[in-house]
């Protein structure tokens, strides 16, 4: 998968290896926590249409992949 990053560093110089391995470190930790089963757990879903709160993982990825264009249906974040 492609994806821009913005990496800041305070060290002044970075070579083309050490950045290449940042960046490799980095998609590392993206890959283990950028899946369906964290999104579930971070948010739910808010259908005002029918006045639930959908909590359920198979229904929160079904919300977001196919419901989402609906009006007065939201994602919201847990925190």
């Amino acid at each position: 998968m492609s994806r821009d990053i913005l990496v800041l560093s305070r060290r002044s110089y970075l070579s083309k290896e050490s950045i290449e391995q940042e960046m490799a470190q980095i998609n590392q930790i993206i890959y283990l926590v950028e899946n369906w089963g964290s999104f579930c757990a971070a948010n739910e879903v808010l259908d005002l249409n029918k006045r639930k709160v959908i909590q359920k993982p198979h229904l929160i990825k079904s919300y977001v992949t196919d419901k989402l264009h609906h009006s007065f249906v939201f994602v919201v974040n847990k925190n």
